[in-house]
């Protein structure tokens, strides 16, 4: 674990200068996981390496075993013969290699603990960057959203913002006038049909009632004037 504990300081740092020098929240984040995923990758290699050590340990330690039983074997085929200087040379050679042995076998089961703790370690550091995608992509979903509602209460509360509201009222106002001009010309166009209509009425009432004028004149004109009666004379 003090590995992990290791690159998550590395991490906390890297984060604490990235934030202090102001940058993109969604940049960090993807930064750190990219991180956290390198560490993962070299974590992963030195599994590797210590796995392969640990088998060629194994396969060294059994090897001096064998060996060792080889000379225990000949330092008896030595003393059948009766040649005890070379029986006594046999196992001292059995001797170096069962301590050879013995040494591998403990470098063995001390790299056996190793491996286990790098396992170990990169299970947790698997379930770490787990954890962090699922928290970046929260907190990138966050940092999209106050921005974007940063972004809105400065365009409502800045000078962009009454700069936009003045052109809108602007706008709307010289639609007013637009609209009242067109009003105002509609409204001369009718009167002035109107006018010219009720001209023309008038016009032909004047002819009428001038035409009824002269056929009462005509009509009187043909009537007889009566006749005086004779005055009679006086007494």
């Amino acid at each position: 674990m003090e590995l992990i504990k290791r690159i998550l300081r590395v991490i906390r740092a890297n984060l604490n200068s990235l934030i202090g020098s102001a940058e993109d929240p969604e940049k960090i984040l993807e930064q750190a996981v990219a991180e956290m995923q390198e560490n993962l990758v070299r974590l992963r290699q030195g599994l590797a390496q210590a796995i392969a050590t640990q088998k060629r340990t194994e396969r060294q330690a059994i090897a001096a075993q064998a060996t060792a039983e080889d000379w225990y074997r000949k330092a008896q085929m030595a003393i059948k013969q009766g040649n005890e200087p070379l029986a006594r040379e046999a196992l001292t050679k059995r001797r170096a290699y069962q301590e050879t042995g013995t040494s591998l076998s403990n470098q063995v089961g001390q790299q056996t603990d190793i491996v286990e703790r790098l396992k170990k370690d990169m299970r947790s550091l698997e379930a770490k960057i787990s954890e962090a995608k699922t928290k970046k992509d929260m907190y990138i979903a966050r940092a999209r959203s106050a921005e974007a509602s940063y972004r809105l209460q400065e365009m409502l509360s800045g000078a962009s913002a009454t700069s936009s509201l003045n052109a809108f009222e602007r706008m709307e106002e010289k639609v007013f006038q637009i609209e009242a001009k067109s009003e105002a010309i509609a409204q001369l166009d009718s009167d002035d049909l109107q006018k010219q209509f009720t001209s023309l009425e008038s016009g032909n009432s004047i002819d009428a009632e001038l035409a009824a004028m002269k056929q009462q004149a005509l009509h009187e004109s043909e009537i007889p004037l009566p006749q005086q009666l004779p005055q009679s004379p006086e007494p």
